[in-house]
C-alpha cells in the first residue's frame, strides 16, 4: 500500500502542472553502452511541462522513467547472482524565481531506484538550490548545491556553471557537473559537445550470494560526447548522441555506501538515438 501511495504521488505532482502549460515535450531516447565483460542497454522516457506563473516565477515539472538491461558475458561472474534488469522513476519539480539580474532555483525531486519489485525502502528525494547573476548581456555565473547521485549514490556536490552567449548561433556552458558547447548552423541543426560526472543507484530485490551486505548497485562515470539535435517537423527531433565513459565504476554497495564488490568494468564507448515531441 505505502509503495502505491509513493508511486502515486510522483504521478499526482507531475499532472498537477499539466493544467494550462505553455509548454509540453516528450522524448523517448534508447542509449547502448558495451564494454569488456558487460553491456549496458537503457532505454528512457520523459514528460517535462513547463509554464511561467508570473512575471517573475517559472514552474518545470519533469517526470521520467528509466529501464537498463544489463547483459554479462557468459561465464562470468559465476559466483555472483548479477542484476540483469534495473527500474528508476522519478518526478523533478522546478521553480525558478528572477528579480533585477539573479536568479533562484530550487529543486525537489523524489525517486524510486528498484531493482524489479518497488518497495517503500526504494524511495528517496533528490534536489538542488541555485543561485544564477547575469554578469553581462552575454554572460552569467551561477553556484549552488545539490543532493544528486552524480557519484553513484545520494550525496550533497556543490554546482557551479559559467555560461557564455556568443550570439545567436553558439551558447558555451562550463562548469560542474555538467559543461556544454552548443552550435546551430540554421534552425533546424544544433550540434553540441558535452561532458558530465552522471551516475546512479538501485536499490536490490534480495541481497546477493557473493555478501549479505550488499544492498544496491552503483554505476558512475565521466561522459564525453557529441549530439546532433535534427527538427525534423515543426513539433518533432531526432536526437543522436557518440562519447565515451571514463572512469567507469559498477559496484554492489552496502547501505553505508561502502563497496562490496567491483564489477571493474572498464571503459567504453556510448551509443543513442532519440526522438522527441515538443509544443
Amino acid at each position: 500500500m505505502r509503495i502505491r501511495l509513493l508511486i502515486g504521488s510522483l504521478f499526482l505532482i507531475s499532472f498537477y502542472t499539466m493544467k494550462a502549460q505553455e509548454i509540453f515535450s516528450a522524448a523517448i531516447n534508447v542509449k547502448t553502452e558495451p564494454t569488456a565483460k558487460i553491456d549496458f542497454n537503457e532505454t528512457n522516457a520523459v514528460m517535462a511541462f513547463h509554464k511561467k506563473i508570473s512575471t517573475a516565477n517559472t514552474i518545470t515539472n519533469t517526470l521520467s522513467y528509466t529501464n537498463l538491461k544489463v547483459n554479462y558475458e557468459l561465464g562470468s561472474f559465476k559466483t555472483l547472482e548479477s542484476p540483469d534488469q534495473l527500474n528508476g522513476l522519478q518526478n523533478k519539480f522546478e521553480i525558478t524565481h528572477e528579480f533585477s539580474n539573479t536568479k533562484l532555483n530550487v529543486a525537489v525531486t523524489p525517486t524510486l531506484n528498484f531493482q524489479q519489485n518497488p518497495d517503500a525502502s526504494d524511495f528517496s528525494v533528490l534536489g538542488s538550490f541555485e543561485i544564477g547573476q547575469q554578469l553581462n548581456s552575454k554572460t552569467s555565473i551561477t553556484i549552488g548545491a545539490a543532493r544528486t547521485t552524480a557519484f553513484g549514490y545520494p550525496k550533497f556536490i556543490p554546482t557551479l556553471s559559467l555560461h557564455y552567449k556568443a550570439n545567436n548561433k553558439s551558447d558555451l556552458v562550463i562548469g560542474f557537473p555538467d559543461s556544454k558547447f552548443s552550435y546551430s548552423n540554421n534552425i533546424r541543426n544544433t550540434f553540441s559537445l558535452t561532458n558530465s560526472f552522471n551516475g546512479s543507484f538501485y536499490n536490490l530485490d534480495h541481497s546477493h550470494t557473493l555478501s549479505e551486505n550488499a544492498s544496491k548497485v552503483s554505476m558512475s562515470q565521466i561522459t564525453s560526447a557529441f549530439e546532433y539535435e535534427r527538427n525534423v517537423d515543426k513539433n518533432w527531433f531526432i536526437n543522436l548522441k557518440a562519447g565515451y565513459d571514463f572512469n567507469k565504476k559498477y559496484n554492489l554497495i552496502d547501505n553505508d555506501n561502502h563497496n562490496v564488490y567491483d564489477f571493474n568494468t572498464g571503459n567504453g564507448y556510448i551509443l543513442g538515438i532519440g526522438i522527441k515531441y515538443k509544443q
